[in-house]
């Protein structure tokens, strides 16, 4: 062996060639599985939203004059809410479906929101949410009573609370009453103690001849967040009335809570784009 000549081995068997296909087989056998899995799963997908997007149009545009059976302009609404913040965050739907059918709600607020003392610039925020749905600063009130504090941990006593209401309800022949259901959508015991006086006051008798009462389903974690998707159970479980927003007026109402600038922490930009609260309502009579 010649200076500068390679070492090369003898009498050793020749390695077999290594095809391209042979080598990309265990990849394909791989990624077969996964790739069918992904597929399948965007076309459900699809399907879903292209189904829900369909149910959305044709409730948005008959739903609230059938949830109301035709009498939307004999409906005199009273939202009752706890704080600054939830016409809407969680009832624009049903603001502005009655409001397409030719009712005119107006608003009872049942604290100024002064849980970290912005009572008096929550309550601006209020009157510029509510004009943005539609609701003039003539038809909104705000209660600022010290036993019915703005605090998540305080349930309100029941007799005063239903005192204000009912007297509310009275003195502006309201007969539709719009509020919170028993989970109070977030579990804020302010929000179940509306519940809990307009329950007492519907089953003692006390509301007026013909008023009705309308409270706001909760849902699960899982569909608060399914956005547009949760419309396809919204239209197949049992309710009493449904409000579903279009695109246009679902941007309506995100501009209405982004007028709460003191409440607009990361986590509600979060909840203005998911939330089926932002564009779906369905509710129930008590």
């Amino acid at each position: 062996m010649k200076r500068g000549d390679p070492f090369v081995p003898r009498n050793l068997p020749a390695a077999p060639p290594v095809s391209g296909r042979s080598r990309a087989a265990p990849v394909a056998m791989a990624a077969g599985p996964w790739g069918w899995g992904l597929a399948a799963l965007a076309l459900l997908l699809a399907l879903l939203l292209g189904g829900a997007r369909r149910l959305r149009r044709r409730y948005a545009a008959a739903g609230a004059r059938a949830a109301l059976r035709g009498r939307a302009g004999g409906v005199r609404a009273l939202l009752v809410t706890a704080h600054p913040d939830d016409e809407a965050m969680f009832f624009a739907p049903t603001v502005l479906g009655l409001g397409k059918a030719g009712a005119r709600p107006a608003v009872l607020c049942c604290s100024p929101g002064n849980y970290y003392h912005q009572g008096e610039i929550r309550k601006k925020e209020l009157e510029q949410s509510c004009f943005l749905l539609g609701i003039p600063a003539s038809d909104i009130t705000v209660i600022d009573h010290r036993d019915l504090p703005d605090n998540p941990a305080v349930e309100w006593d029941t007799q005063l609370l239903a005192a204000f209401v009912l007297k509310h309800i009275e003195t502006n022949s309201i007969n539709l009453v719009v509020t919170f259901d028993a989970g109070g959508v977030s579990g804020h015991a302010n929000h179940i103690s509306l519940y809990t006086a307009l329950r007492y006051l519907h089953s003692k008798r006390k509301l007026p001849e013909g008023c009705r009462v309308l409270v706001l389903e909760s849902v699960n974690l899982f569909r608060k967040y399914t956005s547009v998707l949760d419309v396809l159970l919204s239209c197949l479980l049992p309710r009493d009335a449904l409000f579903v927003l279009t695109e246009e007026e679902t941007e309506q109402a995100r501009k209405a809570m982004r007028c709460h600038h003191s409440q607009l922490l990361w986590f509600r930009h979060i909840y203005m784009r998911f939330s089926r609260y932002m564009m779906i309502n369905s509710l129930r009579l008590l």
